[in-house]
C-alpha cells in the first residue's frame, strides 16, 4: 500500500469529521484576508481622501472584530482537530493491537516489548501528524490562492517575488526525500532499541545482579545510546536544514519585495497602502511556505511510519491498519468481549483429534495428538521435559497456530482457537506467570469486575487468604516488576486466582504448582473440586498430588501420547509413567 493511499484510509474513516476539520481551519486561513484589506484601506485613507470612510476607530474596531472572530473559530478547529486526529490514533493503535492479539502466541510479535511500545506510540503519532497537517496545507492553500489573486490584480511581478520562494522549497524538499527517510528510519529504530534494552533490563534486574553482568549490559546500553544520539543527530539535521532553507528563501523574497516596492512608490505606481498589503500577507504566505515543506517532510516520515506498522503485522496487508471498526467512545456501546455464551455452549465434551504443531526453528513439537475431555473431569498431561506437554496446551487453546488436526467443542468445529478459548469458556494460567507491577487486586482482576464476592472466593480455593495477613496493604500492596515481591508459590497461586475469579467452563493449568509445597497443593486441588463444581480441568503436572486426583492421565513422549490411563492402570503398564512416579527419571 502506497503512502497516498494509507493517508486517503484514514481520512475515509471518519470522512465527516475530516471534512467539517478541514473547513473550519480553511476559514481560519482564509481570515486574515480581511484584515490585510482593513489595513489597506487604512493606510490609504491616510493619502487618498475617498479611499476609506470609516475613521480611525472604525478601522480598529474591525480590525479587533477580525481577531476575534479568528481566536473563536481557532477554538473550534481545536475540537474537529481533536475530534478526527485522535479518533484516527486509537483507530490504528485498536486494529495494531486486535492483529497482535490474534496472532498465535509465538508470533505475537517480531520484536521486543520496547520495540513495539515504539510502534504504538512514534510510528502512529506520525502518521496523525501527517494526515492532521494535509488540512493545513488545504487552508493554506485556498489562502494562497484568493491572495494571490488579490496581489496579482495590484502588481504581478512582485506577487511572483511573493510565491517563487514555494517553488525552491518544494524542489529542496524533493532533493532531500530518500536521505531524510533514510535518516528518520534509522533514528527510530535506535529508539525503538534503547527502548526495548530498558524493557529487558527492568525484567530481568536478579539476573544481572547474579551473573555480575552489571558492566557489560550497561556498556552495551551506552553503546545502543551511542548509536541513537548519532542518528537523531543526522535526522535533526537534516530537518534543520531544510527548515533553513525554507526560511532564507523567504527572506530572500522579502528582500526582494522591499527593493521592488520602493522603486515603485517613488514612481507612484505603488501606494501606502499597497505596501501594507503585501507586507502583511508576506507574514501568512511565509507561513505557508514553511509549512507546505513540513508537510512534505511529515509525508515523507509517514511513509518511514508505515513500512515499520506494516513490518509488525508479519505479513499481513497493511490495509489490516485502516479496517473501519467501532472505537466503543460512548458508555452505552456494547462490548461484544464481556458476551456470555449462551447455556448450550456449556462444556459437555471437548475433542482434540491429530494436533500437530512444529517449532520451525528446532523441528520440535507436537504430531498427531488426541484426547477427550468430558464435562467435570480431571485429566493431566505429564512427561519428561521437552516432551511437549506445554506445546500440546498452547497449540489447543490456539495460542501457537496448528499445523494440522480439529478442536471440537459439544461436537462442533472450534474454527479460530484463539478467540474461541477465552473467559468464559475457558481460563488459562501459563508456566511463568506473568504479573505486572500493580497492586495484587489489580493483578487478579485486570478490570474484571468484582461480582458477588468473587474475588473472595478465588483468593480462598487459591490457597491465598493466609499470605495476604503478612502483607503491609493487603490485596492493594504493589507486587513490583513481575511480581518480584512475591515468592514462586505466591506468584503462581495470584495466577491462579486471575483464573479462578474468572468463571469458566475449561480450567487450564500449566505446571501451576511447581513451587508448592504438598500441603498447600493438596489444599488447592481440593477446593477447586469442592467449588468449582463440574467445572472441566486440564492439568500438566508430573507432581503426585495432581496425578493422583487425576480422573485420566496422558502420557507425553517426544512429542507423542506415549500412554494413557489412570495412575494405577499406567504405575502397571508404563515404564515412563513408573519413572514420573517415583521421580528417577533419567
Amino acid at each position: 500500500m502506497s503512502t497516498f493511499s494509507y493517508m486517503w484510509r484514514l481520512i475515509c474513516y471518519r470522512p465527516a469529521w475530516y471534512i467539517t476539520n478541514a473547513l473550519v481551519w480553511t476559514v481560519i486561513y482564509l481570515m486574515p484576508i480581511f484584515p490585510g484589506l482593513i489595513t489597506k484601506a487604512f493606510f490609504d485613507s491616510l493619502t487618498i481622501e475617498s479611499a476609506a470612510g470609516y475613521g480611525t476607530w472604525g478601522l480598529i474596531a474591525l480590525l479587533i472584530g477580525a481577531a476575534l472572530a479568528r481566536s473563536a473559530t481557532v477554538l473550534i478547529g481545536f475540537i474537529t482537530d481533536v475530534n478526527f486526529r485522535f479518533r484516527m490514533g486509537m483507530l490504528l493503535r485498536r486494529n495494531l493491537l486486535e492483529h497482535i492479539l490474534k496472532e498465535p502466541g509465538a508470533r505475537a510479535i517480531p520484536c521486543s516489548p520496547g520495540e513495539a511500545i515504539s510502534h504504538f506510540r512514534d510510528d502512529v503519532d506520525q502518521s496523525e501528524e501527517a494526515v492532521s497537517w494535509s488540512v493545513d496545507v488545504f487552508g493554506m492553500t485556498c489562502f494562497a490562492l484568493v491572495s494571490c489573486f488579490i496581489l496579482i490584480r495590484i502588481d504581478a511581478q512582485m506577487t511572483l517575488l511573493v510565491f517563487l520562494p514555494l517553488v525552491i522549497v518544494v524542489i529542496a524538499a524533493q532533493l532531500a526525500t530518500t536521505r531524510l527517510q533514510k535518516y528518520r528510519s534509522e533514528s527510530r529504530e535506535s529508539t525503538a532499541k534503547v527502548t526495548g534494552a530498558i524493557s529487558e533490563m527492568f525484567g530481568s534486574v536478579q539476573a544481572i545482579q547474579v551473573a555480575g553482568a552489571e558492566k557489560r549490559v550497561m556498556a552495551r546500553f551506552r553503546e545502543l545510546n551511542d548509536n541513537r544520539r548519532k542518528t537523531m543527530l543526522k535526522d535533526k539535521l537534516m530537518t534543520e536544514v531544510l527548515d533553513s532553507i525554507f526560511s532564507n528563501s523567504v527572506n530572500l523574497g522579502t528582500g526582494l519585495i522591499l527593493l521592488l516596492a520602493g522603486q515603485k512608490m517613488r514612481g507612484g505606481e505603488f501606494t501606502v497602502g499597497d505596501f501594507s498589503l503585501f507586507v502583511y500577507y508576506l507574514t501568512f504566505v511565509t507561513q505557508f511556505i514553511s509549512n507546505f515543506g513540513k508537510f512534505l517532510t511529515y509525508f515523507k516520515q509517514m511513509t518511514v511510519a508505515l513500512l515499520r506498522l506494516t513490518g509488525i503485522l508479519q505479513g499481513a496487508p497493511a490495509q489490516v491498519l485502516t479496517v473501519a471498526n467501532d472505537l466503543h467512545l460512548r458508555e452505552d456501546a456494547s462490548d461484544a468481549a464481556s458476551s456470555v455464551p449462551p447455556a448450550s455452549e456449556r462444556l459437555e465434551k471437548l475433542e482434540v483429534n491429530g494436533l500437530s504443531y512444529t517449532y520451525p526453528e528446532t523441528g520440535r513439537g507436537i504430531a498427531s495428538v488426541d484426547l477427550m475431555l468430558k464435562r467435570g473431569s480431571f485429566t493431566v498431561i505429564t512427561g519428561p521435559i521437552g516432551s511437549g506437554k506445554t506445546t500440546l496446551v498452547r497449540a489447543l487453546l490456539g495460542l501457537l497456530p496448528q499445523d494440522s488436526g480439529t478442536v471440537r467443542w459439544n461436537g462442533a468445529e472450534v474454527k479460530d482457537a484463539g478467540s474461541f478459548f477465552v473467559p468464559p469458556r475457558s481460563a488459562y494460567t501459563a508456566q511463568v506467570p506473568r504479573l505486572y507491577s500493580d497492586t495484587l487486586r489489580e493483578n487478579i482482576l485486570l478490570g474484571h469486575p468484582d461480582k458477588e464476592g468473587q474475588l473472595a472466593r478465588a483468593l480462598h480455593t487459591a490457597v491465598l487468604e493466609d499470605d495476604l495477613v503478612h502483607f503491609q496493604e493487603g490485596l492493594d500492596t504493589v507486587i513490583g516488576p513481575r511480581g518480584v515481591k512475591l515468592s514462586g508459590g505466591q506468584a503462581q497461586r495470584t495466577a491462579a486466582a486471575r483464573m479462578l475469579v474468572r468463571d469458566s467452563e475449561l480450567y487450564v493449568f500449566d505446571d501451576l504448582s511447581s513451587a508448592l509445597d504438598v500441603e498447600t497443593e493438596q489444599k488447592l486441588w481440593a477446593r477447586l473440586f469442592r467449588e468449582r463444581g463440574d467445572a472441566t480441568c486440564l492439568v500438566v503436572s508430573h507432581r503426585k498430588t495432581a496425578l493422583a486426583q487425576a480422573d485420566h492421565i496422558i502420557v507425553m513422549k517426544d512429542g507423542r501420547v506415549e500412554a494413557e490411563g489412570t495412575a494405577e492402570s499406567l504405575l502397571a503398564s508404563s515404564e515412563s509413567f513408573h519413572k514420573l512416579w517415583h521421580g528417577d527419571e533419567s
